[in-house]
Protein backbone atom coordinates (compact mmCIF):
# COMPACT_ATOMS: atom_id res chain seq x y z
CA UNK A 1 0.00 0.00 0.00
CA UNK A 2 1.31 3.22 -0.64
CA UNK A 3 1.23 6.37 1.05
CA UNK A 4 -0.69 9.20 0.02
CA UNK A 5 1.53 12.77 -0.34
CA UNK A 6 0.10 14.12 2.91
CA UNK A 7 1.30 11.09 4.96
CA UNK A 8 4.76 11.74 2.93
CA UNK A 9 4.56 15.35 3.92
CA UNK A 10 3.81 14.94 7.39
CA UNK A 11 6.79 12.05 7.60
CA UNK A 12 9.06 14.82 6.26
CA UNK A 13 8.33 17.83 8.56
CA UNK A 14 8.60 14.91 11.31
CA UNK A 15 11.75 13.71 9.53
CA UNK A 16 10.64 10.21 9.13
CA UNK A 17 11.10 8.36 5.99
CA UNK A 18 9.08 5.88 4.48
CA UNK A 19 10.59 3.21 5.93
CA UNK A 20 9.50 4.56 9.77
CA UNK A 21 13.12 5.21 10.59
CA UNK A 22 13.67 8.80 11.46
CA UNK A 23 14.74 11.12 14.47
CA UNK A 24 11.48 10.39 15.65
CA UNK A 25 11.94 6.55 15.45
CA UNK A 26 12.95 4.42 18.61
CA UNK A 27 17.07 3.68 17.22
CA UNK A 28 17.90 0.09 16.83
CA UNK A 29 19.19 -1.93 20.35
CA UNK A 30 22.97 -2.57 18.60
CA UNK A 31 22.97 1.32 17.55
CA UNK A 32 21.95 1.90 21.43
CA UNK A 33 24.40 0.41 23.01
CA UNK A 34 27.07 0.99 20.85
CA UNK A 35 26.41 5.08 21.06
CA UNK A 36 26.60 4.13 25.10
CA UNK A 37 30.02 2.66 24.96
CA UNK A 38 31.40 5.67 22.96
CA UNK A 39 29.36 7.91 25.42
CA UNK A 40 31.23 5.69 28.41
CA UNK A 41 34.72 5.78 26.56
CA UNK A 42 34.50 10.14 25.86
CA UNK A 43 32.97 10.53 29.67
CA UNK A 44 36.16 7.96 30.46
CA UNK A 45 39.18 10.49 28.75
CA UNK A 46 37.24 13.79 29.68
CA UNK A 47 37.18 12.95 34.05
CA UNK A 48 40.79 13.98 34.07
CA UNK A 49 40.42 17.29 33.07
CA UNK A 50 37.07 17.43 34.67
CA UNK A 51 38.96 17.01 37.55
CA UNK A 52 41.70 19.72 36.71
CA UNK A 53 39.25 21.66 36.28
CA UNK A 54 37.65 21.52 39.51
CA UNK A 55 41.01 21.00 41.78
CA UNK A 56 41.51 24.57 39.86
CA UNK A 57 38.46 26.85 40.12
CA UNK A 58 36.23 25.08 42.51
CA UNK A 59 38.82 25.10 45.35
CA UNK A 60 39.31 28.60 45.43
CA UNK A 61 35.57 29.42 44.53
CA UNK A 62 34.53 27.29 48.13
CA UNK A 63 37.89 28.68 50.02
CA UNK A 64 36.33 32.10 48.94
CA UNK A 65 32.71 31.72 49.89
CA UNK A 66 33.91 30.67 53.68
CA UNK A 67 35.77 33.94 54.13
CA UNK A 68 33.27 35.98 52.47
CA UNK A 69 31.24 34.93 56.08
CA UNK A 70 33.75 34.55 58.27
CA UNK A 71 35.47 37.35 60.32
CA UNK A 72 39.59 36.43 58.90
CA UNK A 73 41.76 39.29 58.82
CA UNK A 74 44.42 36.67 56.63
CA UNK A 75 44.21 34.97 53.93
CA UNK A 76 45.61 31.50 55.05
CA UNK A 77 42.94 30.50 57.05
CA UNK A 78 39.33 31.92 57.50
CA UNK A 79 38.04 33.39 61.23
CA UNK A 80 34.98 32.49 63.59
CA UNK A 81 32.11 32.10 61.39
CA UNK A 82 30.02 35.48 60.63
CA UNK A 83 27.19 34.86 58.89
CA UNK A 84 26.07 37.48 56.12
CA UNK A 85 27.87 40.61 58.51
CA UNK A 86 30.31 40.82 55.74
CA UNK A 87 27.85 41.49 53.14
CA UNK A 88 25.71 43.76 55.48
CA UNK A 89 28.77 45.70 56.36
CA UNK A 90 30.04 46.26 52.70
CA UNK A 91 26.05 46.92 51.96
CA UNK A 92 25.71 49.62 54.19
CA UNK A 93 24.36 53.08 53.12
CA UNK A 94 27.88 54.95 54.46
CA UNK A 95 29.50 52.00 52.94
CA UNK A 96 32.55 53.37 50.22
CA UNK A 97 30.77 50.15 47.87
CA UNK A 98 28.16 52.41 46.76
CA UNK A 99 30.63 55.19 45.23
CA UNK A 100 32.54 52.39 43.90
CA UNK A 101 29.12 50.62 42.44
CA UNK A 102 28.62 54.00 41.10
CA UNK A 103 31.87 54.27 39.25
CA UNK A 104 32.05 50.71 38.20
CA UNK A 105 28.63 51.43 36.32
CA UNK A 106 29.70 54.73 34.99
CA UNK A 107 33.23 53.12 33.64
CA UNK A 108 31.18 49.78 32.38
CA UNK A 109 28.71 51.76 30.46
CA UNK A 110 31.21 54.12 28.40
CA UNK A 111 33.85 51.54 28.05
CA UNK A 112 31.44 48.99 26.47
CA UNK A 113 29.38 51.62 24.49
CA UNK A 114 32.04 53.77 23.87
CA UNK A 115 34.30 51.16 22.57
CA UNK A 116 32.07 49.57 20.30
CA UNK A 117 30.53 52.76 19.01
CA UNK A 118 34.33 53.84 18.04
CA UNK A 119 34.89 50.07 17.20
CA UNK A 120 31.81 49.88 14.86
CA UNK A 121 32.65 52.95 12.95
CA UNK A 122 36.05 52.27 12.38
CA UNK A 123 34.74 48.60 10.78
CA UNK A 124 32.39 50.44 8.49
CA UNK A 125 35.31 52.83 7.48
CA UNK A 126 37.39 50.21 6.47
CA UNK A 127 34.77 48.11 4.71
CA UNK A 128 35.03 51.12 2.21
CA UNK A 129 38.07 51.28 -0.29
CA UNK A 130 40.69 53.76 1.36
CA UNK A 131 44.94 54.13 0.71
CA UNK A 132 46.55 52.01 2.97
CA UNK A 133 43.70 50.16 4.36
CA UNK A 134 45.89 47.12 5.77
CA UNK A 135 48.56 49.45 7.23
CA UNK A 136 45.75 50.91 8.75
CA UNK A 137 44.48 47.94 10.65
CA UNK A 138 47.57 47.04 12.00
CA UNK A 139 48.03 50.62 13.33
CA UNK A 140 44.35 50.44 14.90
CA UNK A 141 45.27 47.26 16.66
CA UNK A 142 48.02 48.67 18.13
CA UNK A 143 45.98 50.21 21.67
CA UNK A 144 44.80 47.23 22.36
CA UNK A 145 48.43 44.45 21.43
CA UNK A 146 50.79 46.96 23.29
CA UNK A 147 50.78 45.95 26.88
CA UNK A 148 48.63 48.11 29.23
CA UNK A 149 51.25 48.96 31.34
CA UNK A 150 53.34 51.01 28.74
CA UNK A 151 49.81 52.08 27.63
CA UNK A 152 49.28 53.44 31.10
CA UNK A 153 52.69 55.51 31.27
CA UNK A 154 51.85 57.33 28.09
CA UNK A 155 48.91 58.45 29.58
CA UNK A 156 50.25 59.59 32.73
CA UNK A 157 53.17 61.54 30.54
CA UNK A 158 50.40 63.45 28.59
CA UNK A 159 47.84 64.16 31.56
CA UNK A 160 49.53 63.11 35.52
CA UNK A 161 51.39 66.47 36.03
CA UNK A 162 50.77 70.42 35.36
CA UNK A 163 54.07 69.78 33.10
CA UNK A 164 52.45 67.06 31.12
CA UNK A 165 51.55 68.40 27.44
CA UNK A 166 47.86 68.09 27.75
CA UNK A 167 47.80 70.69 30.92
CA UNK A 168 50.34 72.87 29.15
CA UNK A 169 48.26 72.57 26.22
CA UNK A 170 44.79 73.62 28.14
CA UNK A 171 47.10 76.72 29.71
CA UNK A 172 48.01 77.90 26.32
CA UNK A 173 43.91 78.06 25.37
CA UNK A 174 43.50 79.93 28.33
CA UNK A 175 42.11 77.37 31.12
CA UNK A 176 44.62 76.88 33.41
CA UNK A 177 45.34 74.47 36.66
CA UNK A 178 43.23 71.62 34.27
CA UNK A 179 44.68 68.74 36.51
CA UNK A 180 43.06 65.82 35.10
CA UNK A 181 44.70 63.13 37.60
CA UNK A 182 44.10 65.20 40.72
CA UNK A 183 40.23 66.51 39.92
CA UNK A 184 37.95 63.61 40.89
CA UNK A 185 35.54 64.50 37.29
CA UNK A 186 38.19 65.06 35.33
CA UNK A 187 39.82 61.84 36.55
CA UNK A 188 37.12 59.43 35.89
CA UNK A 189 36.75 61.20 32.46
CA UNK A 190 40.40 60.07 32.07
CA UNK A 191 39.94 56.88 32.90
CA UNK A 192 36.92 56.01 30.92
CA UNK A 193 38.66 57.40 27.58
CA UNK A 194 41.70 55.48 28.41
CA UNK A 195 39.26 52.49 28.68
CA UNK A 196 37.63 53.20 25.23
CA UNK A 197 41.20 53.76 23.97
CA UNK A 198 43.08 50.59 24.76
CA UNK A 199 39.51 48.67 24.01
CA UNK A 200 38.10 49.66 20.83
CA UNK A 201 40.17 47.19 18.79
CA UNK A 202 38.85 44.45 20.47
CA UNK A 203 34.78 45.83 19.05
CA UNK A 204 36.76 46.63 15.69
CA UNK A 205 37.59 43.02 15.26
CA UNK A 206 34.72 41.90 16.27
CA UNK A 207 32.48 44.13 14.55
CA UNK A 208 34.82 43.76 11.36
CA UNK A 209 34.13 39.99 11.47
CA UNK A 210 30.25 40.40 11.81
CA UNK A 211 30.10 42.87 9.00
CA UNK A 212 32.35 40.27 6.85
CA UNK A 213 29.66 38.01 6.48
CA UNK A 214 26.68 40.31 5.40
CA UNK A 215 26.04 39.73 1.67
CA UNK A 216 26.89 42.75 -0.67
CA UNK A 217 23.54 41.87 -2.29
CA UNK A 218 21.19 42.47 0.47
CA UNK A 219 22.85 46.27 0.36
CA UNK A 220 22.01 46.78 -3.15
CA UNK A 221 18.71 46.24 -3.17
CA UNK A 222 18.38 48.21 -0.39
CA UNK A 223 19.24 50.77 -2.33
CA UNK A 224 17.47 50.02 -5.42
CA UNK A 225 14.44 50.43 -3.11
CA UNK A 226 15.70 54.14 -2.17
CA UNK A 227 16.82 53.34 1.15
CA UNK A 228 19.15 56.31 2.52
CA UNK A 229 22.52 55.33 4.68
CA UNK A 230 20.83 55.99 7.75
CA UNK A 231 17.92 53.85 6.86
CA UNK A 232 20.48 51.16 5.84
CA UNK A 233 22.64 51.61 9.10
CA UNK A 234 19.56 50.82 11.00
CA UNK A 235 17.01 48.39 9.45
CA UNK A 236 19.86 46.27 7.82
CA UNK A 237 22.91 46.60 9.52
CA UNK A 238 22.75 46.77 12.99
CA UNK A 239 20.09 43.94 13.05
CA UNK A 240 22.27 41.51 10.94
CA UNK A 241 25.17 41.78 13.42
CA UNK A 242 22.87 41.82 16.26
CA UNK A 243 23.57 38.39 17.63
CA UNK A 244 27.81 39.82 17.01
CA UNK A 245 27.38 42.91 19.25
CA UNK A 246 25.24 41.02 21.93
CA UNK A 247 28.46 38.34 22.34
CA UNK A 248 30.70 41.36 22.57
CA UNK A 249 28.82 43.37 24.97
CA UNK A 250 28.50 40.25 27.34
CA UNK A 251 32.75 39.86 26.76
CA UNK A 252 33.51 43.88 27.30
CA UNK A 253 31.35 44.05 30.17
CA UNK A 254 33.17 41.12 31.97
CA UNK A 255 36.51 42.70 31.02
CA UNK A 256 35.42 46.29 32.15
CA UNK A 257 33.62 45.25 35.82
CA UNK A 258 37.06 43.28 36.19
CA UNK A 259 39.63 45.81 35.02
CA UNK A 260 41.53 45.96 37.98
CA UNK A 261 45.28 46.83 35.80
CA UNK A 262 43.68 49.72 33.60
CA UNK A 263 42.68 52.04 36.86
CA UNK A 264 44.97 50.95 39.11
CA UNK A 265 48.46 51.73 36.82
CA UNK A 266 46.41 55.02 35.86
CA UNK A 267 45.22 56.43 39.06
CA UNK A 268 45.55 53.48 41.71
CA UNK A 269 41.53 54.84 42.30
CA UNK A 270 42.56 58.18 43.44
CA UNK A 271 41.87 61.10 43.99
CA UNK A 272 39.84 60.12 46.71
CA UNK A 273 38.54 57.17 45.53
CA UNK A 274 36.87 58.99 42.63
CA UNK A 275 38.05 56.29 40.62
CA UNK A 276 38.12 53.11 42.74
CA UNK A 277 36.02 50.55 41.34
CA UNK A 278 34.44 47.72 42.81
CA UNK A 279 38.09 45.50 41.67
CA UNK A 280 39.94 48.21 43.16
CA UNK A 281 38.15 48.69 46.02
CA UNK A 282 37.75 44.81 46.86
CA UNK A 283 42.09 45.15 46.14
CA UNK A 284 42.00 47.80 48.75
CA UNK A 285 39.96 45.93 51.27
CA UNK A 286 41.77 42.92 51.41
CA UNK A 287 45.72 43.58 50.60
CA UNK A 288 45.63 47.25 52.10
CA UNK A 289 43.15 46.92 55.01
CA UNK A 290 43.21 43.24 55.87
CA UNK A 291 39.62 42.77 56.08
CA UNK A 292 39.61 39.65 53.96
CA UNK A 293 36.12 38.98 54.50
CA UNK A 294 34.25 42.16 53.25
CA UNK A 295 36.48 42.46 50.44
CA UNK A 296 35.92 38.70 49.14
CA UNK A 297 31.88 39.69 49.72
CA UNK A 298 32.47 42.80 46.91
CA UNK A 299 34.40 40.25 44.71
CA UNK A 300 30.86 37.92 45.08
CA UNK A 301 28.49 40.44 44.70
CA UNK A 302 30.26 41.95 41.40
CA UNK A 303 30.67 38.09 40.33
CA UNK A 304 26.47 37.87 41.18
CA UNK A 305 25.82 40.92 38.78
CA UNK A 306 27.85 40.05 36.43
CA UNK A 307 25.76 36.48 35.80
CA UNK A 308 22.38 38.40 35.96
CA UNK A 309 23.83 41.10 33.20
CA UNK A 310 25.18 38.24 31.35
CA UNK A 311 22.25 35.77 31.37
CA UNK A 312 19.89 38.69 30.23
CA UNK A 313 22.15 39.85 27.28
CA UNK A 314 22.27 35.77 26.55
CA UNK A 315 18.63 35.69 26.03
CA UNK A 316 18.64 38.10 23.59
CA UNK A 317 20.96 36.26 21.40
CA UNK A 318 18.83 33.42 21.77
CA UNK A 319 16.15 35.41 20.53
CA UNK A 320 18.60 36.42 17.54
CA UNK A 321 18.91 32.97 16.80
CA UNK A 322 15.24 32.24 17.05
CA UNK A 323 14.14 34.79 14.49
Amino acid sequence: MTTSTAERLDRARRGVGVSGHGPGAPAPLHHRKRLNARTWTLLIFAVPSIVLLLLINLYPVVFAAIQSVSASNGLANPGAFVGLDNFAKVLAPTSQFWPSAGFTLIFTVSGVFGSWGVGLAIALLLRTRIPAGNLFKVLLLLPWIVPVVVSATSWNFLVATPQSPLPILFTALGMPNVLFLANPVLAQVTVCLFKIWISFPFMMMMMASALASVDVNVYEAAKVDGAGPWQTFTQITLPIIKRSTFISWILMTIFCVNDFPTIFLLTQGGPTNATASLVVLAYQTVFLNYEVGPGVAIAFIMTFVLVVISVVLYRQIRKVNIE
